[in-house]
């Protein structure tokens, strides 16, 4: 892809498009100033959406598909080369297109609800999903954040569209034909259609879904189109084509519509869809694409984007790479996806999916806390703290409508992963200083969370195994609790949340228990082994034990990726470790085996360890979230050339904006958050602490245009391949001899130079004083909870 250059005029246009009020947008968005020097690149152009898209279920390179879309939008659109219903709706090796969809899908494992498909055909009517599916190739494939465009080679058909948040503008560039048609696929598990052929209109519904939705879910849709109807089908289920039809409703039905078309001729169809009902669904459209044709909405969907990416500046003459950073930034900006609809009087308004009522506020879905409170909640913080405090406001809403605090939610509570970790984003927020939603009622759901287990409504949601981890400090491995070693872990990191969330606050008993809980990580510690271990209810450690084994005690992972979970004490855990030394030839040790593994608790190589082993970097899994700061954590013990070596070397050989980009899943944006933090040279080990932990800069220089309107600029001299290695570093013109950075410094704006090169400097930040943050260290304690927290 060839980098575009601007002229002044184009970016004083964009300019106005990006930061003209329209309809779609009101005083509830976050609003941001883009700087005229941000914008003089079109970094939209860097961004391939089809990073991550040459993935299966064996082998994931990301688990991604090409989602067209204005920045965390309630609808996306993606090309379908999958079946309906298949979690791998797009897979870059498939040949042919079966249509366009809207889709609301997290991950293929969570697969998709709410979706329905456009496609177009010429000469022979062929609606059935396997018959109309046409040859495709990526040579004539257009993939961007904001439209994408595919030539359909068995219909002479080009099928192109644009977004909106809510809505979106399709464009299809007919032949000459005497038989065109365009079909809506509403999909399984309950759908209905009705084509009103005076108003050149198709309303209807879609009802499937994956879980997660109360009864009377339903996304409503309607599409106007520009030309009119000489043919009206339906089908009911079973694809029975019922002709001269203009409604069907059944388990699964759809419509066809018929003309004749020109030579190039362009039909138009403008779509749109809500969660509350189908006169929203029609103010949805009317507002947000109004009389604009498709140019107009595709020129304020790029604008969006640009808007956005241009937060963060990137130069360097390394073309690959910035296209890698502007790529993964785009991911990042996708989930959690917004929820909530603006009413006729331009209320934020939502409807549940917890109880299945329309609601003042906000809400958001699709996502993974398991994931996301790594590093991906990290940047909104950073980045776009109104943003995160209308989420948080969307976690109070979750909890009143549901009684719990979503830990994956897609639409509604989902039974998938563990831990705790809602606490950790709300604190995490709540300590850096970000307000405008309701810290009390959140810290009222966390705090059941961590006392309550009864009633809970899925096995995700809250803590599976509380009363044992409350009483013995740990979850038994011997008490029918799947993953229990990786839940106390996770509990323990929460509870360190929760004890800086308590006292900041001012709740001091709290504060003190949830000081203590969060030390429970030192039951699971084995010194024979050196490891983390499961433990029985009698306190003997499990038997036989192999740290290789996946699964079992341990989440998509094994005691090697494990036993660096202790994100709030690595102080403490070097010392159960055995000191400095020991910590370092334990993490030396992850990296210098062979890719050995156990896996046989699945009874199969699941892809998570197939793309460990492929990858050459010993047992270190950088394709799955528990061990990504691992690399990190060579800052604590003193040697920080270890990590600036190591972050070059993944940022290198694990990342490319390429179908192939990633080493493993894409999960809601955390393991793109990784790359753009290590790229900019820094990363949020300890949600809650307030620190980010210095590893290697890999462009020559990052602005950050921070909420606030002031900068931070970071600087790499002699950086190049290599040297990834740190030989002095300033912040602000002073001396920096420490390995981490302070959020509250940061949001000051400022410049942090590097000069690299490429042997180690080992004097680098490598003193006592210099490591990030530990509670070990910490000079408060929790006897005097209202000490000031360090965010």
């Amino acid at each position: 892809m060839m980098t575009r250059k601007v002229s002044l005029a184009a970016i004083v246009s964009l300019l106005m498009v990006a930061c003209t009020p329209s309809l779609q947008h009101t005083t509830t968005e976050p609003q941001h100033q883009t700087d005229l020097s941000l914008v003089s690149q079109d970094l939209v152009s860097y961004v391939n959406p089809l990073m991550g898209t040459d993935s299966s279920f064996s082998l994931s390179n990301g688990n991604t598909y090409p989602a067209v879309a204005t920045p965390w939008a309630m609808h996306f659109w993606t090309p379908m080369t999958g079946a309906m219903g298949d979690g791998w709706t797009y897979k870059y090796d498939d040949e042919k297109i079966r249509g366009i969809k809207q889709t609301h899908q997290p991950s293929p494992w969570l697969n998709d609800y709410g979706a329905f498909s456009l496609m177009a055909v010429t000469g022979e009517l062929k609606f059935k999903e396997e018959e109309r599916a046409s040859w495709f190739s990526h040579k004539a494939e257009q993939a961007s954040p904001h439209h994408y465009s595919v030539y359909l080679a068995d219909y002479d058909v080009t099928a192109e569209v644009t977004p909106t948040e809510r809505a979106a503008q399709f464009r299809f560039t007919f032949p000459q034909t005497q038989q065109a048609y365009i079909i809506l696929d509403a999909f399984n598990q309950g759908s209905m259609v009705k084509i009103l052929p005076k108003q050149r209109k198709i309303i209807g519904y879609a009802r499937n879904n994956h879980g997660g939705v109360p009864e009377n879910f339903h996304n409503y849709f309607v599409i106007e189109f520009d030309k009119d109807f000489e043919l009206t089908h339906t089908w009911h289920d079973s694809w029975q084509l019922n002709t001269n039809s203009q409604q069907s409703e059944g388990q699964h039905v759809g419509a066809v519509i018929g003309f004749k078309t020109k030579k190039g001729e362009q039909v138009h169809a403008r779509v749109a869809s809500s969660f509350i009902s189908p006169e929203q669904a029609q103010l949805n459209l009317d507002r947000e694409l109004a009389k604009d044709d498709f140019n107009n909405t595709l020129a304020k969907a790029k604008a969006s984007w640009q808007k956005e990416l241009s937060r963060i500046r990137v130069d360097d003459q390394d073309l690959e790479q910035v296209r890698t950073f502007y790529s993964t930034l785009y991911r990042l900006m996708l989930f959690p996806r917004k929820f909530y609809e603006l009413d006729q009087n331009q209320q934020v308004v939502h409807y549940s999916p917890y109880n299945g009522q329309v609601l003042p506020g906000y809400m958001f879905t699709d996502n993974g806390f398991w994931d996301t409170f790594r590093a991906v909640f990290p940047f909104f913080t950073l980045m776009y703290p109104e943003l995160d405090a209308q989420i948080m406001q969307g976690l109070v809403n979750t909890y009143k409508e549901s009684g719990w605090l979503p830990e994956w939610a897609s639409p509604g509570h989902r039974d998938v992963m563990i831990g705790s970790n809602s606490a950790i984003n709300i604190a995490d927020a709540y300590l850096k200083g970000i307000r405008g939603f309701d810290i009390e009622t959140l810290y009222q759901a966390a705090l059941k969370n961590a006392e309550v287990e009864q009633g809970r409504p899925v096995n995700s949601v809250g803590r599976a195994g509380l009363e044992y981890y409350n009483t013995l400090g740990y979850v038994p491995y011997d008490s029918g609790i799947h993953e229990n070693a990786a839940r106390t872990l996770e509990y323990a990191f929460a509870d360190f949340n929760l004890y800086k969330l308590a006292t900041a606050l001012g709740k001091t008993e709290e504060a003190k228990t949830f000081y203590q809980r969060s030390l429970n990580y030192r039951h699971l510690f084995d010194r024979e082994s050196g490891w983390m271990r499961g433990k029985n209810k009698d306190g003997s450690f499990q038997a036989p034990f192999n740290p290789l084994k996946w699964g079992d005690a341990f989440t998509e992972g094994n005691a090697l990726h494990y036993s660096w979970s202790v994100f709030h004490d690595i102080a403490g855990l070097k010392q159960l470790m055995g000191g400095n030394q020991a910590f370092l030839d334990k993490l030396d040790q992850v990296f210098e085996m062979p890719p050995v593994f156990d896996d046989s608790y699945y009874g199969f190589t699941i892809h998570e360890i197939r793309e460990m082993q492929i990858v050459n970097m010993g047992n270190y899994a950088h394709g799955n979230q528990p061990i990504q700061h691992m690399i990190y954590l060579y800052n604590y013990a003193g040697q920080p050339w270890k990590t600036q070596q190591k972050i070059r070397e993944v940022l290198n050989k694990l990342y490319s904006a390429t179908p192939d980009g990633y080493s493993g899943d894409e999960d809601n944006g955390q393991t793109s958050a990784w790359y753009v933090f290590s790229a900019m040279g820094f990363y949020p080990v300890t949600p809650g602490a307030g620190q980010y932990v210095i590893g290697s800069p890999l462009f020559d220089k990052v602005t950050l245009t921070l909420p606030n309107g002031k900068n931070f600029v970071i600087t790499a001299q002699q950086n190049n391949p290599d040297s990834p290695y740190i030989q002095q570093a300033s912040l602000n013109g002073q001396p920096l001899q420490q390995s981490w950075l302070d959020h509250k410094t940061i949001q000051a704006g400022g410049q942090l130079n590097f000069l690299m090169g490429s042997e180690p400097e080992k004097s680098w930040a490598s003193a006592e004083h210099a490591v990030p943050y530990s509670m070990s260290l910490e000079q408060s304690s929790p006897e005097t909870p209202k000490a000031k927290t360090r965010d």
